[in-house]
């Protein structure tokens, strides 16, 4: 009775084990499909903005566009970068390495991942372009999750629900693929969305201390070129910024790693400086020393933690 009864036993363990390896099995089946659609659309992105990525203002393989609509506010950067395939992959599958580009951005004041694996919490302070105590910053925390990795196409994806000024929703996507010449084809969106009063206290900070700035987008060409303003405005000022620090990061990497981090600040704000119209706000010399001294208040923040 007893071997009978542990024969049923045995066979009830391996049908749920057979059930659940099916199931697994049929998750991964149905992600390959996705992974090769997602791969096939943004190379035939690619092979549309062919003309866009060699013939631009922006003196570099760049695409750059936004929109407004539906209380969200969306920024996309189309970019061939000057690394390969592998490179990207390893970098954007790593939610600390996330935190090494987005803290290179003048308003970035702190990062932290709370594992380097997906899914993660990746912990922000957010505030003025000048230094700033980390409690008088605004806090952001995105959940970063791997959506797709595979040897041929990666999408990764940073979301957080609450953001500065009532804002909320924010969202940086990462599609990448590989091109021939050790090249990487990269999609990144950036998006947050807003309320009534969310969109009256960016009206506020647009009218004062972001009066007269603009986008890249020429809604009016030839003599007196007229540019983009108030929230697309704003939105593609971030996405630039969030690009070159993605470039930043990914020119260092060949580099010694002591000297990684003074050559991704470098070349972050000598890339800004290209386009004094839009992004131009400090001296070199006082980003660097504030970004300095963020990166230091940061590593002792986290060596205390440990």
């Amino acid at each position: 009775m007893h071997t009978f009864r542990n024969l049923v036993l045995k066979l009830g363990w391996l049908a749920a084990g057979l059930i659940a390896f099916s199931s697994v099995a049929h998750a991964q089946h149905a992600a390959e499909p996705a992974m090769e659609s997602g791969a096939a659309a943004l190379l035939e992105k690619h092979s549309a903005l062919a003309k866009q990525l060699t013939e631009n203002v922006y003196r570099r393989p760049l695409f750059l566009e936004s929109s407004e609509g539906g209380n969200t506010v969306t920024g996309n950067a189309y970019a061939v970068l000057d690394s390969p395939f592998a490179t990207v992959s390893a970098t954007f599958k790593s939610p600390q390495r996330w935190c090494d580009i987005l803290i290179l951005h003048i308003n970035t004041k702190y990062c932290h991942a709370g594992s380097d694996s997906s899914p993660s919490m990746l912990k922000m302070r957010v505030g003025k372009k000048t230094p700033q105590e980390l409690q008088d910053a605004y806090s952001l925390e995105f959940a970063y999750r791997l959506a797709a990795a595979s040897p041929d196409y990666l999408a990764a994806q940073l979301q957080a629900d609450k953001g500065p000024l009532g804002t909320n929703n924010y969202r940086i996507e990462l599609q990448a693929v590989p091109l021939p010449g050790g090249k990487t084809f990269m999609h990144m969106r950036y998006s947050y969305g807003y309320g009534v009063a969310s969109r009256l206290a960016m009206q506020g900070y647009l009218a004062t201390v972001g009066n007269g700035k603009v986008g890249f987008t020429q809604i009016r060409q030839g003599p007196g070129t007229v540019y983009v303003e108030g929230m697309r405005g704003a939105v593609e000022r971030n996405t630039m910024r969030y690009y070159l620090a993605i470039e930043a990061y990914l020119a260092s990497l060949d580099k010694p790693a002591a000297q990684q981090l003074e050559l991704r600040l470098s070349h972050w704000f000598d890339a800004t400086e290209q386009y004094p119209r839009q992004l131009r706000e400090i001296d070199k010399e006082s980003y660097l020393v504030m970004k300095r001294s963020e990166y230091q208040r940061q590593q002792t923040l986290l060596q205390a933690a440990q």
